[in-house]
This record gives structure tokens, sequence and C-alpha cells, in this order.
């Protein structure tokens, strides 16, 4: 009975396929107003400011400013021109119904709102009259992040390293076409070159520290910058970069 359980077993993960659950990084492009006519002029000349990082790159399309005033617009165009970028369109959030139908006809897939971490303090535990004593408490929450990701080894081009819940630490330089991705910050002691992404999962209080920035892209919690928009100030310089009113910031240090 034992060898066939086992047999099953080795069947069913020798299967055709496996469905399993998992979280990816991707980018939101959010759309203020598709009808203008310098919309895809404009994201072209991003593109092009970095294309390794935008090219292939699966994108959410974020409707949540437009309203039921806002004029119809061709949401399969939409689609059709942005993929002529190299973006590749998946899903879609926020927006009036007719937005939401024309998105789906489209074949995009409906996306939950981005959430943002939130610390919320357990009430205390009530006592029970009956017993004359307080209830047993209950066990403390699991902290949001896990100890940091230490890496000491070079990070080589072509490489991702994704520091899920934590931050990221690194003692070695990070190569022209590497990524380091953090849920939390990035610490790079060294030269910062590639891409680097914290705070993906949306923390907005997250921040990137390096000891050379000569990276191709930054961008904390979904707002990023290319290397052609440095300046000479932060250039092979130690810097910090985070977010302060809506902007992402890079300081000397």
């Amino acid at each position: 009975m034992a060898a066939v359980s086992s047999a099953r077993q080795g069947a069913d993960r020798d299967g055709p396929f496996q469905l399993r659950g998992n979280s990816f990084t991707m980018m939101v492009l959010k759309v203020n107003d598709p009808a203008s006519p310098d919309f895809f002029t404009q994201l072209a000349v991003k593109v092009r400011q970095a294309p390794n990082f935008f090219r292939n790159a699966p994108v959410v399309l974020d409707f949540e400013e437009l309203t039921e005033d806002t004029p119809r617009f061709d949401i399969a165009a939409l689609v059709t021109n942005l993929r002529a970028l190299y973006l590749l369109p998946v899903g879609f959030r926020g927006g009036p119904r007719a937005v939401h139908e024309g998105a789906l006809a489209a074949g995009l897939t409906p996306m939950p709102a981005g959430r943002a971490a939130k610390l919320e303090s357990a009430a205390p535990p009530a006592a029970d009259p009956q017993a004359g004593a307080a209830a047993i408490p209950a066990p403390p929450p699991e902290p949001i992040y896990r100890p940091a990701l230490l890496v000491t080894e070079p990070v080589r081009s072509g490489q991702q390293i994704y520091a899920e819940k934590t931050d990221l630490v690194i003692t070695a330089p990070v190569s022209p076409g590497a990524e380091v991705v953090a849920d939390g910050n990035i610490h790079v002691y060294g030269a910062l070159r590639g891409r680097a992404l914290a705070g993906v999962s949306g923390d907005t209080n997250a921040r990137i520290f390096c000891h050379s920035l000569e990276a191709e892209v930054v961008s904390v919690a979904g707002l990023y910058r290319v290397s052609e928009d440095f300046g000479n100030d932060v250039l092979k310089k130690p810097v910090q970069i985070f977010l302060r009113d809506g902007y992402l910031h890079m300081e000397p240090q």
C-alpha cells in the first residue's frame, strides 16, 4: 500500500503541469489623460531613455484617475500602441464601468488595488467575568520584515537578486545589466550599476544607499529615474535615494 501511495505522489509531481501561487514585480502606468496627443510621444521618450529596462516589461494600466465624465477612448488601440513600444499590458485597475468593460474586451486582467504597509496595534484581551481573569493573550503578530538578505559576492550582469519582505545589503559591486530588488531598503557598499528597485511592494519609506551611483535605473515604490536624469552632483558619488512629497530625490552623502 505504501508503494502504491509513493508511486501516486511521484506521478502527481511528474504530471504535465503544476499550479502555484507566486508574486511578481510589475510596472504600473498611470493613465491620466488617454486622449492627450502627447501621450505616446512623451512615453516613447521615457522608453528610449532606458530601453533595456522597458523592453518586454509587463505593465498594469492604472485608470483610477478617470471618471464617468472622461471622454470615451479606444482601450484596444491603447494596448496596441503600448505593444509597439515593447511594453506588454497584462492587467488594469480602477476606472469607471465603461473603462472596465473596454479593458476586459482588450484582454486585460483586473488587478487588485495596491496596498500600503500598515501596522495596527491589537486591542487588549477582554476579561472573562465568569473566570475572573483576563483571557489568554493572542500571540504577537509576525514581523513584516525578515532579517536583511546579505550578498557578499559581486552581482553579475544578467543576475537578479530579490530580497522579499526585507532589506538587501550588498558588500560588493553591482554590474551593468544586473538587477537588485527589495521590498525594503537597498544598501550597496560599492559601485551600483544596473538597476536597483527598492520598496517594490509599495513601501514609500524605503531608500537606496550606495557608495558610487552608476546605475541605469533606480526606483523607490514604483517611482523611477534613469541615468540620463542623474546630475553631476550625484553621479559616481555616495548617494541616498528616497521619496519626498511624491518625488524621487537623490542626496549626496
